[in-house]
């Protein structure tokens, strides 16, 4: 299987998850990362636009349906047998030779190392995840995390979810805690 570092970012909604990745990519792009992405969606999404070709040709049961151009290509494949998708099968998908590090926004159920977000009233407690190697917080006041109203354990490391220099410096000095067979 393949060994690409893969960390997760888990959180209620609304706590910062897709902020928080926006800031750190391309702090991770400039040390030198390829970094690919995986976004969990609990709801049915399109990536294609209604009364485009490719949208019509998908919704006639073309299956996949892949889209290039110079600039970019998407495959899209219907996957209605599946309940979920598992994490292992979406990994599957990178290429050792394209990218460095998989960052993971959602899957919060599945054992990969992760990093939890708290901020404010947003939190969920902390759930005793074997998997999860720090927590993010802050209180969502002035900005400061508000250490004293966490719940966890005293082993992880928290970080300042508002410093995203911090989050990037800690994935690069433990990137090879995040290789893990899928």
């Amino acid at each position: 299987m393949m060994n690409i570092p893969v960390l997760g970012f888990s959180g209620p909604s609304g706590v910062g998850k897709t902020t928080l990745l926006t800031n750190l990519i391309p702090l991770l792009r400039y040390k030198g990362l390829r970094v690919g992405l995986i976004k969990h969606s609990h709801h049915n999404f399109d990536i294609d636009v209604p009364g485009k070709d490719s949208y019509t040709l998908r919704e006639a049961g073309a299956n996949p349906v892949l889209i290039g151009s110079r600039h970019r290509w998407a495959l899209m494949k219907e996957t209605p047998e599946l309940v979920e998708p598992r994490l292992r099968d979406l990994v599957a998908h990178f290429h050792r030779d394209t990218v460095d590090l998989i960052l993971v926004e959602g899957f919060k159920q599945e054992q990969f190392p992760k990093i939890v977000l708290q901020r404010g009233n947003i939190s969920e407690p902390y759930s005793g995840d074997p998997s999860v190697i720090a927590i993010a917080i802050a209180d969502g006041k002035a900005g400061a995390p508000d250490y004293e109203t966490i719940l966890r354990p005293s082993e992880l490391p928290i970080l300042d979810l508002n410093q995203p220099k911090q989050i990037a410096a800690f994935i690069l000095d433990n990137l090879d805690r995040f290789r893990k067979d899928f």
